[in-house]
C-alpha cells in the first residue's frame, strides 16, 4: 500500500509541479470550477431537450438521474467512508491554482460526474463518444493540475464514474425493452 501511496504522490507532483506552463496555468483554474461549468452544462441540457426532441428529453431526464446519483455516491457515501484529505490539506509545497475547499479527495466528484455523464450520453450519441470522454478526461486532469485532488482521486472517479453511467444506460435499456418505449 506505501509503494501505491508512494507512486501517487511521485504523480501528483509530476502533473502538479514538474508538467506545468503558463498557459495551463491560466485555462486549467477556469476548466475546473464549477461556477464556470454549470452555465455550459445548463446550456448543453437545454439544447438537448429543445432540439433533441422525444429523444433528447428522455436522454436529458437520465443525465440528470445519473448526475444526482453519482454525486451523491460519491461526496455523501464514498468521500465519507474513505476520508482521505486533499492533497492541498496535506502537502507543503502544492501549487494550488483554486481554492482548496474543505471536502475530502476520495474519490474526485468532478471525476465521477464528468465520467458518468460521458458514458451515458456515449451509448446514447455513439459517433461522438471521443468528444465526452475528451471533456471528461480534461476535466478530470484540472484537478490534479490546480492542485486540489490526487492522480488516484481522479482515476477511482472516473471508474466510479464510468460504471454509473454505464448501469444507468444499460437499465434504461432494459426498461424501455420491458415497456416498449418509443425511442
Amino acid at each position: 500500500m506505501e509503494t501505491l501511496l508512494g507512486i501517487d504522490l511521485y504523480l501528483f507532483k509530476l502533473f502538479n509541479q514538474a508538467f506545468v506552463n503558463p498557459v495551463f496555468d491560466v485555462i486549467m483554474p477556469i476548466l475546473t470550477k464549477e461556477k464556470n461549468l454549470l452555465p455550459v452544462y445548463a446550456i448543453a441540457l437545454f439544447i438537448l431537450i429543445w432540439r433533441g426532441g422525444r429523444r433528447g428529453q428522455i436522454v436529458a431526464l437520465l443525465l440528470i438521474i445519473t448526475i444526482v446519483i453519482s454525486d451523491q455516491l460519491s461526496s455523501t457515501v464514498i468521500k465519507n467512508l474513505v476520508e482521505r484529505w486533499r492533497p492541498c490539506h496535506e502537502l507543503i509545497d502544492v501549487r494550488l491554482l483554486v481554492s482548496c475547499g474543505s471536502g475530502k479527495s476520495f474519490p474526485s466528484s468532478h471525476a465521477v460526474n464528468n465520467f458518468a455523464a460521458a458514458i451515458l450520453l456515449s451509448g446514447f450519441f455513439k459517433r461522438y463518444w471521443y468528444i465526452f470522454i475528451s471533456i471528461a478526461v480534461i476535466i478530470a486532469y484540472t484537478r490534479v493540475y490546480c492542485g486540489v485532488h490526487y492522480p488516484s482521486d481522479v482515476l477511482a472517479g472516473a471508474l466510479i464514474g464510468s460504471m454509473i453511467g454505464y448501469l444507468c444506460y444499460r437499465l434504461f435499456l432494459v426498461v424501455k425493452n420491458k415497456f416498449n418505449i418509443v425511442f
